[in-house]
């Protein structure tokens, strides 16, 4: 084989490797350290606001409610609900599954609905029932029953001054409005949401609908099981929302969209996010849920982000893009799956001459 054979024909080998290897092992998170990575993210989190009860409530009278067997600390009390990935010190957790029972166990949560013995932490309380996803409904619907309303504006709905809704807005029970915010027709906004000062929300919007949340259980008829959400949206101040938006309410937590942040038209934020100050976000942009983006991001039309991600500060996603990874602080990501711009455009030029490469390949061979 000669020299310029072999040279095309270990370049077409690289490629061909690459790309066979390219979507499973081109995951890196791009933080230094753990520390940098508690320090971006702690900060986003510490705003969320979790899905509390009005007052302390003793765990023997949820273990009662919920007709739960009560294993640990009886004498202790609840201050509220929430998912495995939000829990903190005081709240109750639902776990039903195997694969998660020493996560749940080994969580913050104190009080953990389970369907299994188990030994207890020191300072846990374990409430066994044959369904926990059950349970755990039974206690939302308790302490967040749905209200239904009967006109286009709650009476309960509190509306600063100065501020503007046009013919055909609905706006929810328990929904806060800051001072000279304009509402654009048709827009809805769900029960008890928080929309800051300053706030422009156009046309079709919908703010604080459910998260695309389910339980899955595939040995019963009905396979996905609705989780009810009893978190918020929450809008702070300056923000501009375009038509066409949606915005996912938190399952027991918060969505959150930071003070100064623009988006353009039909965009979807699942539930949960946290989206930083100052952002700009283009048309047709889809974040999934729980995943937190810092302050200064852009992303451009099209681009969209997977779950449970952190996108660092002043980072750029370009177009139609497919993040399935962390991205650093100050990086442009491109392509799918997304990566470093200046490598995926440099991959492109190589992919785009495959074929004269194949050609030559071939006859050289001949």
């Amino acid at each position: 084989m000669s020299r310029a054979i072999r040279h095309i024909f270990f370049h077409f080998l690289a490629i061909k490797n690459f790309l066979k290897i390219s979507p499973l092992f081109y995951y890196l998170t791009h933080f230094s350290s753990i520390r940098e990575l508690e320090e971006r993210t702690l900060p986003l989190f510490n705003k969320i606001c979790f899905m509390k009860f009005p007052s302390p409530v003793s765990i023997k009278w949820i273990a009662s409610f919920i007709n739960a067997e009560l294993v640990g600390n009886d004498e202790a009390e609840a201050k509220g609900i929430n998912e495995l990935h939000n829990v903190q010190i005081g709240d109750i957790a639902f776990v039903d599954h195997p694969k998660y029972y020493a996560t749940c166990l080994n969580s913050n949560a104190s009080f953990i609905i389970i369907n299994t013995r188990a030994d207890v932490p020191a300072g846990k309380t374990l409430l066994i029932v044959p369904d926990p996803f059950e349970a755990y409904l039974k206690l939302v619907r308790h302490f967040r029953p749905f209200t239904p309303s009967d006109k286009m504006i709650s009476d309960s709905a509190v509306i600063g001054q100065g501020t503007l809704v046009m013919p055909n807005v609905f706006i929810g029970n328990r929904v806060t409005i800051g001072n000279n915010v304009i509402i654009h027709p048709n827009v809805t906004i769900y029960d008890d949401c928080i929309i800051g000062d300053e706030v422009v929300i156009h046309s079709g919007t919908i703010i604080g609908s459910d998260a695309f949340y389910f339980n899955t259980k595939k040995n019963r008829e009905v396979w996905y099981k609705k989780m009810d959400s009893c978190g918020r949206v929450m809008i702070e101040n300056n923000v501009e929302i375009g038509a066409g938006c949606t915005i996912d309410r938190g399952v027991s937590a918060d969505t959150r969209i930071g003070q100064g942040t623009k988006f353009d038209n039909m965009i979807h934020i699942g539930h949960d996010v946290v989206i930083g100050k100052n952002c700009l976000v283009a048309a047709q942009v889809g974040i999934a849920g729980c995943t937190i983006v810092g302050d200064g991001v852009t992303m451009w039309g099209q681009a969209g982000i997977s779950k449970t991600l952190v996108i660092g500060d002043n980072a750029v996603v370009l177009a139609q893009s497919g993040v399935g990874e962390n991205i650093g602080k100050n990086e442009v990501y491109f392509g799918t799956p997304a990566g470093p711009a200046l490598k995926k455009q440099k991959e492109l030029v190589w992919i785009k001459r495959i074929p004269e490469m194949w050609e030559r390949l071939i006859a050289l061979g001949k």
